[in-house]
This record gives structure tokens, C-alpha cells and sequence, in this order.
């Protein structure tokens, strides 16, 4: 019989689902250990976090952790796989924007579907009139040493909660043996065999849905996949007058234009659905043609509540794995 948890992290909602309820306890505990190993690592909203500790240094060159290096990994991994649109070197943009405080106290009013969010208009007017370098670039990953020049700072935000979620539901997995779905606010991975339906393994029940006054969809998602929600209507506040949002275009350090409310993607790991899913933010209207061009499951929701879908999503099982896989 299944189990659930739930509780907050990083001001948001975890929640864990086991196949075995038993199991449920000790799979929270790994769950736990997992999140707070990646928040000591990698969180800018704590004087003791390995990057606080170590950020004023890198560019000297410095040893990091093992799991500092992976999270590191998978943020590179991630910017390439985007051709650089998701880029973890944003952190001196966000503070700019007045984002220097953890995810719980920052203000998330409700917008409600067509009544479109306008781009900060004193932010786009004043645009460089070319793209910047790519920061991603200029880091350096040598073993455990890990380089990054002084006129940089690391954010890794845009990853490390779909690492946290795949390395969790990893553990709990490769410990317990069980069925494991683990979502950290919007970012879900699963390992193992799915839930029980008449005495056989299905799929993940899943609903896809943003904000309450969103579309909602529920799904049948597979086990051994994993599914991101990048959104422009949470984590917002108010910077110089305007509402301004989390994502940020990196060519510019600016925040995206707004034109999706939320795109949701599956994938093989949650880390690649967060990546194309954050990406699909940042490039706006041609997210559509690169998704179907590249056959990525994605469910795109604009700024009018109207839905639309990529790579299979959500009908057809077989494609939407095949799809997924890629990358």
C-alpha cells in the first residue's frame, strides 16, 4: 500500500510517496538528509553554505566537496545540454534584482490566466544592445577544484533542487528497495517500480498544475522518469516599482519576457526536464519549434491559460519515453 509525506523545504512543498508503507519513515529521512546536504552545499541564503564559505576565493582556484563538485557537474551539464540557457553564474544579477533572500520570503501573488504579466519595461528598455559572454564558459572543473573568475558569482538555484529530487529518490531507491516519487516544489523524480494497481506495478499518477487558477491535467507518468515545472508566476517581487520574476534571460542577467505562465517537461532525470523546462522560459515563443523539432514531452501554458503540447505529451506513453530519453 502506498505512503505519503509532506512537508516544507526551501519554502515550498516536499512531498514523498512509497510503494511499501512501511517504508515510509525511513525513506523521509534520506529524503531529509539529501535536501539538507545540497542546502549546506550550494544554498546563497546561508552565511555557512560551502558557496558562501568558499565564493570570495574561487577565483584562485578552490577544493570543493563531493557533493559541491556534483552539483557543480550537473549546473555545466545543464547549460550545455541549453546551449547556455541556463547558466548558474546569475547570482550577482539576482542580488541586483533584489533577490537575496531564501525562497520563503519572497512574495508569490496570485495572478489569475488572461491577465498577462507585461515585461519590466524600465528593465527590457534598458537591455545591453548585445549579449554578454556566456559565464558558464569561464568556469573551470578540474577534479575537486573548481575556478571561477571574481567577476562572477554562482547561483546554482536553477538545478540544484532537480538534483536534490533525483539524488533522493535515488537513495531511497537503492536503500530501500521500495518505489519512490519524491517532488520538491515542482521538480519530481521517481526511482523504482511505480504504485500497485491490481497487483501489478502502473504508472505515477501525476496532476500538472501550476497556480490553482491554472489548467490542471493529470498524467500517467512511468516510473524511472522524472518531470520539472519552470514557472514565471511564482517567486516574484517587486524591484524598483515592477514586478519582476526569478528567470532570468542570461544573455542579459534580466528577467525572461513572461510569455509562458509555466512549462512542465519529462524526461529521463528531473535534472534535464528543470534544464529544458527553464530553458523553454528563457527562449520564449521559439521554445515551441525547438521542442518539437528535438520530440521533448513538454506542456507549454500561456499567459491566457491556453495549453499546448510538444513531443507527445501527454496521450501517448510510448513517445513521450522516446521523446524523453533524448537529449
Amino acid at each position: 500500500m502506498e505512503a505519503q509525506s509532506r512537508w516544507p523545504v526551501w519554502g515550498l512543498d516536499a512531498c514523498l510517496t512509497v510503494t511499501h508503507q512501511w517504508m515510509l519513515a525511513e525513506a523521509e529521512e534520506v529524503v531529509r538528509a539529501v535536501v539538507a546536504g545540497v542546502d549546506l552545499a550550494c544554498s546563497r541564503f546561508r552565511s555557512d553554505s560551502e558557496l558562501m564559505r568558499l565564493g570570495p576565493v574561487m577565483a584562485d582556484g578552490v577544493t570543493v566537496s563531493a557533493t559541491f563538485r556534483h552539483l557543480m557537474e550537473r549546473a555545466l551539464f545543464a547549460a550545455r545540454l541549453t546551449a547556455g540557457d541556463v547558466d548558474p553564474t546569475l547570482g550577482a544579477d539576482l542580488d541586483a534584482l533584489g533577490y537575496r533572500q531564501g525562497i520563503a520570503s519572497v512574495p508569490v501573488p496570485i495572478h489569475h490566466p488572461g491577465v498577462p504579466a507585461v515585461p519590466p519595461a524600465h528593465l527590457t528598455e534598458n537591455r545591453p544592445a548585445a549579449p554578454r559572454v556566456p559565464g558558464w564558459t569561464r568556469i573551470r572543473l578540474d577534479g575537486s577544484t573548481l575556478t571561477v573568475p571574481a567577476d562572477l558569482r554562482l547561483d546554482l538555484g536553477a538545478t540544484a533542487k532537480a538534483v536534490a529530487a533525483d539524488l533522493a529518490a535515488a537513495q531511497v531507491h537503492a536503500r530501500l528497495g521500495c518505489g519512490v516519487l519524491v517532488s520538491l516544489g515542482g521538480d519530481l523524480a521517481t526511482a523504482g517500480s511505480g504504485p500497485f494497481v491490481a497487483g501489478q506495478p502502473g504508472a505515477w499518477q501525476v496532476l500538472v498544475q501550476d497556480l490553482p487558477a491554472d489548467p490542471g491535467e493529470r498524467i500517467a507518468l512511468e516510473p524511472g522518469f522524472a518531470l520539472a515545472t519552470s514557472s514565471t508566476q511564482k517567486r516574484r517581487w517587486k524591484h524598483a516599482g515592477t514586478d519582476v520574476h526569478h528567470i532570468l534571460d542570461p544573455r542579459f542577467g534580466l528577467p525572461a519576457d513572461p510569455v509562458w505562465r509555466s512549462v512542465t517537461v519529462a524526461a529521463r532525470t528531473c535534472l534535464e526536464a528543470n534544464a529544458y523546462s527553464t530553458a523553454a522560459i528563457v527562449r520564449g515563443s521559439a521554445a515551441l519549434d525547438w521542442f518539437r523539432s528535438a520530440g521533448i514531452p513538454g506542456r507549454f501554458v500561456d499567459q491566457r491559460g491556453r495549453t499546448m503540447s510538444t513531443g507527445g505529451w501527454p496521450d501517448e506513453r510510448r513517445r513521450v519515453q522516446a521523446g524523453a530519453s533524448r537529449g
